[in-house]
């Protein structure tokens, strides 16, 4: 997604583009709900060409990815069919515009997440519920903070090569204002000759920075509760929001824990990855809390 984000910044949002995925081959569903936050990121409505191996297009049928995309591009190539028809290993992309769509997004996966978190991936049942408040804070960033709606995703792989285990893979993905102008509107902010996009999402990510006054029904805490949770089962958290992109990185992963002067793209990009349980939780929980120190200290 980098490289398609390099060369929107370059252009100007009124111009004409065509987003080319004829030779693509497979997405992640942080890639599939980027590709719808792009169209909405446009001024002038832009082009889409499907994917033409059939196996790709099929599976971007089945996640709901045209169904969408054909009311915010003009689509061109052989569009599969949708076949209605619940997946038991992931969650269709799901628009999020106001708060009803985040209880509506919870609800259809509280027992579908049961089953891929404790049926598949062996965490304890008590976590299904977490997992829910989990998905419920990342949804609701969008609509306290996106200016506009945003999508999510879920989805479970197995990582053979890099982890060896199952996980299940959430997106939670918009075009809106970001985390620098959503926390530049809180009357507390004070600005600074240091203070960007980079900054902005330590502030909120790291140090549960809001936009609202502590103690506002417990907003602000969303990022905050997501990073616990995360960092408990061993996952991994990456937030990318304007010109950089910040990850809490477990030991299994080798991304880099923060990414500055990236090509800007408007509103925030989250993905968050949970791995399947195994014996040494103590040992993995240790190895993310450290992870998540050493990006502190490297912020400071």
């Amino acid at each position: 997604m980098e490289l398609v984000f390099e060369q929107l910044a370059a252009l100007p949002r009124e111009q004409k583009v065509v987003i080319d995925a004829r030779h693509a081959r497979w997405a992640s569903p942080y890639g599939l709900t980027t590709l719808l936050c792009i169209a909405q990121s446009r001024l002038e409505r832009a082009d889409f060409t499907v994917p033409e191996n059939t196996d790709t297009a099929s599976y971007w049928a089945r996640t709901g990815f045209f169904r969408h995309a054909a009311d915010l591009y003009e689509l061109h190539g052989h569009v599969p069919r949708h076949r209605e028809g619940e997946s038991d290993v992931l969650l269709e992309i799901t628009p999020i515009v106001q708060s009803a769509d985040v209880h509506g997004v919870v609800g259809r996966i509280k027992d579908k997440s049961a089953e891929i978190l404790h049926g598949q991936l062996g965490l304890d049942m008590a976590v299904t519920g977490r997992f829910g408040m989990t998905l419920s804070e990342a949804c609701g960033n969008i609509v306290e903070h996106a200016g506009q709606g945003g999508w999510v995703a879920v989805q479970t792989y197995a990582y053979r090569k890099r982890l060896g285990r199952r996980v299940v893979v959430i997106a939670v993905c918009d075009a809106g204002i970001g985390f620098r102008q959503s926390l530049e509107s809180s009357p507390a902010h004070r600005t600074s000759d240091r203070w960007d996009d980079s900054r902005a999402l330590e502030a909120a990510v790291l140090r549960a920075v809001s936009r609202y006054r502590h103690g506002d029904d417990g907003r602000g805490q969303g990022l905050a509760q997501i990073r616990k949770f995360v960092a408990k089962w061993n996952g991994k958290l990456s937030v990318r929001s304007g010109t950089a992109r910040l990850a809490i990185v477990p030991s299994w992963d080798e991304d880099e824990p923060m990414q500055e002067a990236l090509p800007y793209f408007p509103g925030s990009q989250m993905q968050i990855i949970i791995p399947e349980k195994i014996n040494d939780n103590a040992s993995a929980t240790l190895s993310s809390r450290s992870t998540v120190t050493r990006a502190s200290a490297r912020a400071s």
